[in-house]
């Protein structure tokens, strides 16, 4: 990998570690307020809204500069979120201003690996850069819990700075300033990102007009043999993982009687069978296999209705891990294909953000469901079981649009194909 990638790596790792931190947090603070309890998926509701609702505009403003700028820019935008929150605003705002932050991000992000390497490593870079962000994950549920555990937080305000009074009063406050430290981590890493020299032509300024360039990605994305199988893949796969998060822990409170801060690690736990099943498909699935491993998709949902014969969490542990890399393995190679040919067929800001639209518009939608349902009552393992077979059936239906295309011609073919 060249030297750029691994700076790329570093910003991603701790931004996103501050996130997921920033979110724990924000579960707490709401705890705290005595929220009713359909207002925590919420939390993750409002944060990606905004990937839906600027998806027609973040693509240009990652291509309209060089990406390294635009993570610097996007990140401070983050850190506005996070200080919402010292200032007491609501959880879900402050947290929707950290998704707007965050939705101006990832075309940046992601599209810079298009312009970084060939498609011959995409794969590889993208099994390193989820199994990253996924070790993030990992280390912000475990900071976020550890920040709100009642222990660590006496020792944060038992700081006492000679000179500088940061006006430091409370958990939650102590907490922020630590996930604020991350996102400067980030803002440091952000400023040394090289400039790849890929320019695009003139990016529009008039909303109507990049509206109407939007739906024509969105279009093209969508008509695109190959685009549309990896773009159904990657979508159901990150409302699928966004439902799992807060699944995770209501499923840890009911059936292993864990509280907050300790269910919080187990949210960790399938990060690591994820982080395995990212870098397991780095190192064996090239770009030109990567439709094969689609079945495993199929296999992830139906092990996740096993969660409801399982009461021991040391059971729990490794029946996580494997949930998790099950989805780590079929999603980072699909997640490859889909930038290889967003890359060929259009900018790669423009193309990201298709892929956000798309992504974080079923995640509203699975998380707005989830939540109807906890204001229901509805059973966990119900919950369970609905999701695991929604998963499974979803996949099932992906594979045959794919034998579909095939039967008409062989889009593998299209798998390593020059930029048009």
């Amino acid at each position: 990998m060249k030297r750029g990638f691994y700076t790329i790596m570093a910003a991603q790792f701790f931004s996103s570690l501050a996130d997921n931190a920033l979110l724990i947090t924000a579960m707490a603070l709401l705890a705290s307020m005595d929220a009713p309890a359909w207002m925590t998926p919420l939390l993750k509701l409002f944060f990606v809204m905004s990937y839906v609702l600027l998806a027609a505009f973040v693509g240009a403003f990652a291509d309209s500069l060089p990406k390294g700028k635009v993570m610097f820019v996007t990140n401070l935008i983050k850190v506005a979120g996070c200080a919402l929150m010292f200032a007491n605003v609501h959880p879900l705002i402050a947290y929707a201003a950290v998704g707007f932050g965050a939705a101006a991000y990832s075309p940046a992000k992601y599209g810079i690996l298009t312009e970084l390497l060939p498609p011959d490593r995409l794969v590889a870079a993208n099994g390193w850069i989820e199994g990253l962000t996924i070790t993030s994950i990992i280390f912000g549920t475990v900071l976020g819990g550890t920040l709100i555990n009642p222990k660590v937080s006496a020792i944060l305000l038992g700081f006492d700075f000679p000179v500088l009074d940061f006006g430091i009063d409370s958990p939650t406050e102590a907490a922020l300033l630590v996930i604020t430290g991350c996102y400067a981590l980030a803002a440091a890493f952000n400023l040394r990102i090289p400039d790849t020299g890929a320019r695009y032509d003139h990016q529009e300024r008039s909303p109507i007009k990049m509206v109407t360039d939007f739906a024509c990605c969105f279009r093209t994305l969508w008509a695109d043999k190959l685009g549309q199988i990896s773009l159904a893949v990657t979508t159901l796969f990150w409302a699928a993982g966004a439902t799992l998060q807060f699944i995770v822990l209501d499923w840890a409170r009911t059936s292993l009687n864990m509280p907050l801060n300790k269910a919080a690690v187990l949210q960790g736990v399938v990060a690591v069978g994820v982080a395995l099943g990212a870098v397991g498909a780095a190192r064996f699935v090239p770009l030109k296999k990567s439709l094969s491993v689609m079945p495993l998709g199929i296999a992830m949902g139906l092990v996740v209705t096993t969660m409801t014969m399982v009461t021991n969490v040391w059971i729990a542990y490794p029946l996580l891990i494997l949930i998790g890399a099950l989805a780590g393995f079929f999603v980072v190679p699909m997640n490859a294909l889909l930038q290889h040919r967003g890359h060929v067929l259009m900018s790669a800001g423009h193309s990201i953000a298709v892929q956000n639209f798309n992504e974080n518009l079923s995640v509203l939608v699975m998380l707005g469901l989830y939540a109807l349902m906890v204001s229901f009552k509805l059973n966990i393992h119900v919950v369970i079981v609905m999701f695991g077979l929604f998963v499974a059936g979803t996949m099932f239906m992906v594979m045959r649009r794919h034998q579909a295309n095939q039967r008409e011609f062989d889009s593998i073919a299209l798998i390593g194909e020059h930029k048009h």
